[in-house]
Order: structure tokens, then C-alpha cells, then sequence
């Protein structure tokens, strides 16, 4: 595990890619911060995201929408979605976070890789024959498909599978 942290940290949320997931869900005047290091990202998720965070990523979706996709990525049902919309004040959980943010971080990183959001997005839906024609969108409900997910999305990085 101690190689995994590392690993995970240190190259993917460089500054570079840190920025790119704050983006996603809605940068500094969103999240009342900039953030300038992994620490400080794990500080915000665990005090919570704020929920327009979340309205800010799902805005941000180009071909995902507000689908059980969505649902299976974030771990929040579209009905709690809307109800969350009267209690903007209220933050996410540190779970509901922590999903937020690696479903921004995957889609930021595909988006490198593929070209284009919508081609990244376009991606997490469709079955791919290396995981086994599961889609990779469905995969991200549980630490060890998000792990399948990053792990296929480096081979494809470095054209280990076409």
C-alpha cells in the first residue's frame, strides 16, 4: 500500500492535474480555496465538498448526464441529487467527496489521453475489451474498479492497448 499512495499522489495530481480536477468542480470561487498540494485536497474532502461542486461537475458533462452512470460514478442518486439542491449550504460527506473528486480526476485524466472531454466521457461509457467489456463508468462504484479504471486508462496512455 505504501507504493500505492506515492504512486497515485505524486504524478496524476501534480499540480498540473490538481488544477484540472478543481476545475471540473468549479475551481476556487466554488470551493472557497485554491488548492496547491494533495494535502490540501484531502483537507477539503474530508470536511466535505460543497454541493454546488457536484452541480458544477454534472454541468460540466457533455454526454453523461444525469443518469444511473452518473449515480454508479458520484454514489448519489439523481432524487438525492435534486434534494441536495435545497440545502446548498450543507457539504457533501467526506464518501460522497472522495467519489466526486476521483470521478473528476479519471475524467480529467481521459480527457489528456483521449483528446477531448466529450471523447473521454464517450469512453467511460462504452465496454472495453480490456476490462472484460464492462464499461469503465460502472466500475468506479468500488475502490478496486476505480483502480481497474486508472490502471486501463495507463495502458492506453502508454499504447499498451489500442
Amino acid at each position: 500500500m505504501h507504493g500505492y499512495c506515492a504512486e497515485k499522489i505524486a504524478p496524476e495530481t501534480a499540480t498540473g492535474g490538481l488544477q484540472k480536477v478543481a476545475a471540473l468542480l468549479g475551481g476556487a470561487r466554488v470551493l472557497s480555496r485554491s488548492l496547491t498540494s494533495p494535502l490540501d485536497a484531502h483537507e477539503l474532502l474530508l470536511r466535505g465538498l460543497p454541493a454546488s461542486a457536484l452541480d458544477h461537475l454534472v454541468g460540466q458533462l457533455v454526454i453523461i448526464g444525469k443518469t444511473d452512470s452518473l449515480e454508479k460514478a458520484v454514489g448519489m442518486s439523481l432524487r438525492t441529487w435534486q434534494r441536495r439542491k435545497d440545502t446548498p449550504s450543507r457539504p457533501l460527506s467526506p464518501e460522497q467527496s472522495g467519489r466526486a473528486w476521483k470521478f473528476a480526476e479519471i475524467l480529467a485524466k481521459a480527457t489528456d489521453i483521449l483528446g477531448s472531454q466529450a471523447e473521454a466521457e464517450q469512453w467511460l461509457e462504452r465496454p472495453a475489451i480490456g476490462l472484460d467489456q464492462r464499461r469503465p463508468i460502472d466500475l468506479l462504484g468500488t475502490p478496486a474498479g476505480v483502480e481497474l479504471v486508472e490502471d486501463h486508462l495507463d495502458r492506453l496512455e502508454y499504447g499498451v492497448y489500442a
